[in-house]
């Protein structure tokens, strides 16, 4: 049974009696217990005290930092025509990570930033397909990076970026970020009038969250700084300013097999590169199970479309 203890929710400001739950460090298994308060109000998590040496969980091999993957011109073009064939709406043709942007209707000279960034490979395919004004931010990357004259990457926080932009991401950025109140606000002053702010996050909606528990892979521990509820984010960002346009689950089937790996005792690193010999066949059960998840509204992660209103 978790402990009760009182702080604050940064989502819904709801501040008494909070659960507790114990959860291991499980990507690299060095099994240390870190604290999640879980919000009676609106049902999000969050840690209350972040450890001081934060760095040293994302080591130089942590996934978002590997190397930068370009094409080759040819390849460009095609991702390109892909990119504007869908736009068109040809209905079996979907780009990489281009459906995002038709909903915002960002134009190719939209002034878009990515936050939390990585290596820059999500902004690299959106140069691949034509877009000209791309600014990534990440503070955990080494030095800033000139990629070409389209595309630039800053070590720098959110709150170093200036100037206004059309549309601000965060593509699993979110719940890494220990002032995010803070950063929600950052954001609504950062973007122009009628620009959009997209997150997507793991949130506690997840049926896999209600029963696991603590062996859910999304926790994240201590990465993940706090996990919000539908409820909670939404919240947080009309307080900022913003309006939810739309809310979209899409999950994938790691929340199954990375969960069961952590029930079993594996750490992720160990256990992702042979998921075949482990798995079989499950795999493909495990999707389907995302899809429908996802159709639901029961998956364990979902992008979020705020707007600020012109």
């Amino acid at each position: 049974m978790p402990i009760e203890i009182q702080h604050k929710c940064g989502y819904c400001e709801y501040h008494d009696q909070f659960s507790n739950h114990h959860v291991k460090e499980m990507m690299f298994g060095t099994g240390q217990i870190f604290d999640y308060a879980e919000c009676p109000k609106c049902k999000s998590l969050q840690q209350f005290k972040i450890p001081e040496n934060l760095g040293e969980y994302y080591p130089k091999d942590y996934y978002s930092f590997k190397g930068l993957v370009k094409s080759s011109p040819l390849k460009n073009f095609l991702k390109k025509l892909r990119f504007d064939l869908f736009l068109f709406g040809f209905p079996l043709i979907k780009p990489f990570y281009g459906d995002w942007l038709k909903y915002t209707k960002m134009s190719k000279n939209s002034r878009i930033a990515d936050v939390g960034c990585g290596n820059g490979q999500l902004l690299y395919e959106l140069y691949a397909s034509g877009f000209r004004n791309l600014e990534g931010y990440d503070p955990y990357i080494e030095n800033k990076v000139n990629i070409n004259s389209h595309l630039k990457l800053f070590n720098k926080s959110v709150f170093e970026m200036e100037g206004k932009y059309d549309l601000i991401m965060m593509h699993h950025a979110f719940e890494h970020m220990i002032n995010f109140p803070k950063v929600m606000k950052k954001c609504f002053s950062l973007l122009n009038a009628g620009g959009y702010l997209l997150i997507r996050v793991p949130v506690t909606n997840a049926q896999v969250w209600k029963e696991e528990g603590v062996n859910w892979v999304q926790l994240d521990a201590p990465r993940h700084l706090s996990i919000p509820s539908t409820k909670g984010m939404m919240n947080l960002a009309g307080t900022a300013g913003f309006d939810t346009r739309k809310i979209e689950f899409d999950s994938t089937a790691f929340q199954f097999w990375g969960t069961e790996l952590y029930k079993r005792g594996i750490p992720l690193k160990e256990g992702e590169p042979r998921l075949e010999s482990i798995f079989g066949n499950k795999l493909k059960e495990f999707q389907k199970k995302a899809l429908l998840y996802n159709k639901k509204g029961i998956g364990d992660q979902a992008s979020f479309y705020f707007y600020k209103r012109a």
